[in-house]
């Protein structure tokens, strides 16, 4: 590692900084939200709904704000704050009925610059917990470790429909339990 800050370390200790009343850190806060907001938007929003970045990115901002309080210095800011940006999302495409790209297992883009934590793990550890096994080991394999549908079926003697159906009935239950927590 180079020893520079990663992007999540640098937006949690601006955060942290305007959560004591540090409003330059506040003002640069919101700055870099606003263009990794805009970039979210943009590339999930069919040209429909691209005139709409602005105002959505106000929007998650806006909430960002009113919710800033809730804020678990513990956790990942960049995972709490594009989850508002997430939900802002899906409140503009339910009003529009329009279509747009938002996969279930989007998380990448929520988390690319936070370095995974041994504390992240046990948490991820602990939510898997709360799947049969079976499901957890596949969820393991094809999101975590990256292997093929095809290849967790053929080490789970299961048909790739079945693997596909399973990964996403776990992660839809992870999300039942977990995802919907304000």
């Amino acid at each position: 590692m180079s020893g520079l800050p990663t992007s999540e370390d640098r937006l949690r200790s601006l955060m942290l900084a305007s959560l004591a009343g540090d409003s330059a850190a506040y003002r640069k806060l919101l700055a870099d939200l606003s263009e990794r907001l805009g970039r979210y938007y943009r590339r999930r929003l069919r040209e429909a709904l691209a005139a709409q970045v602005d105002d959505l990115v106000q929007e998650a901002l806006l909430a960002i704000h009113a919710r800033r309080m809730t804020y678990d210095p513990n956790r990942a800011f960049t995972a709490w704050a594009f989850a508002i940006a997430r939900y802002k999302l899906v409140d503009l495409l339910r009003r529009s009925r329009a279509q747009a790209h938002v996969a279930i297992d989007d998380v990448a883009d929520f988390l690319a610059d936070v370095d995974v934590s041994t504390e992240s793990a046990a948490d991820l550890a602990t939510m898997l917990d709360t799947l049969p096994e079976r499901t957890r080991v596949l969820i393991r394999q094809v999101k975590i470790e990256g292997q093929s549908v095809a290849e967790a079926a053929a080490s789970a003697g299961m048909s790739e429909a079945a693997v596909k159906v399973a990964v996403h009935r776990g992660l839809k239950a992870l999300f039942n339990r977990f995802g919907r927590k304000r």
